[in-house]
């Protein structure tokens, strides 16, 4: 299992330097910047991370960090904002803008603790989901080019008739690539292949 990493964006040492002591006391692998310029600057190339980032910073703001981070690493990059200057408005914002949690400061620690354990625990499952489609990749990438175009056709919903006219050849042919397909793709029926090439599609 790999050990996601913390994130914290702050320009208050005091606060950051807390932030990060507190993580790491916590078994969290955390890393702090000085502000959301230095982190966009450097940064990490993660596959999937969690960041706790103030609101109120010189140069880029919480609101621009979290529009962008969203733009570069989407959902696999989890982000909690923190602030002292909070608004309902801003709360709403930022929520909508796909954060995972919105705290007020003071806050209580374990609030943070529980809200970054959360986001680490919700990795884990992006990472199962990524090694899975990695794996049914490769079964896609293990067929031949007629193969393939058997596969493709059954994923449209095409019949074995249908795909023995678009292919030019015959129903019998279809049914022994069919087979084929079905065994390289370890599909045990129609339904569970036709939901590998949907989740391939959606990759």
């Amino acid at each position: 299992m790999i050990a996601h990493s913390v994130f914290i964006v702050d320009d208050d040492p005091a606060m950051r330097d807390a932030l990060a002591l507190m993580l790491r006391g916590a078994g969290f692998q955390a890393r702090a910047f000085a502000s959301a310029d230095d982190f966009l600057r450097d940064l990490p190339t993660d596959a999937d991370a969690c960041v706790v980032t103030d609101v109120r910073m010189p140069g880029v703001e919480g609101p621009e960090l979290v529009r962008r981070l969203k733009a570069l690493r989407g959902d696999s990059w989890r982000i909690i904002v923190i602030t002292g200057h909070a608004d309902v408005p801003l709360a709403v914002q930022m929520m909508k803008a796909g954060v995972a949690d919105f705290i007020e400061k003071p806050f209580d620690p374990q609030h943070i603790l529980d809200s970054v354990g959360r986001c680490i625990a919700s990795l884990s499952g992006l990472e199962a989901e990524r090694a899975a489609r990695q794996e049914m990749q490769a079964r896609a990438d293990s067929l031949t080019n007629r193969e393939r175009q058997v596969f493709d056709a059954l994923i449209d919903g095409c019949s074995n008739k249908e795909i023995a006219l678009r292919l030019e050849i015959s129903p019998r042919t279809v049914e022994i690539f069919r087979a084929k397909v079905m065994t390289k793709m370890q599909a045990p029926n129609l339904s569970t292949l036709v939901r590998i090439g949907m989740r391939l599609g959606d990759a």
